[in-house]
């Protein structure tokens, strides 16, 4: 029985942990929250005229109809890696904000992708 109390112990330690796995459609009821969110890669644009040169990847729908976006600065690029193809399923972990009505994470590095 102590055996038993001990594994689930560990098991809800581990648990509290990681960040909750939502869709693209479920990330903007989750906004301010760290989370996973995962989707389909649907379209990738890098704005190289615009500040920052921010890259950005939508998730389930394409610009301007994006259900989630991935937002990469210029900056960041080098330590994110190579990004992930259209057509290609993608999680993302960090903290949910808002942009526009949109909900998106900036990745900052590679660890937050996961292809």
């Amino acid at each position: 029985m102590k055996t038993i109390t001990v594994v689930v112990t560990l098991l809800l330690m581990a648990s509290v942990g990681h960040a909750q796995s939502l869709t693209a459609s479920q990330a903007k009821a989750h906004e301010g929250e760290t989370a996973t969110v995962c989707g389909a890669v649907t379209s990738e644009r890098t704005a190289t005229s615009s500040r920052g040169e921010p890259t950005f990847i939508n998730l389930d729908s394409t610009f301007p109809n994006q259900v989630f976006t991935i937002l990469i600065w210029g900056d960041d690029r080098k330590s994110v890696g190579e990004l992930p193809n259209v057509g290609s399923h993608v999680c993302v972990k960090g903290r949910i904000t808002d942009y526009h009505g949109v909900p998106e994470i900036v990745v900052r590095s590679s660890e937050q992708l996961s292809k």
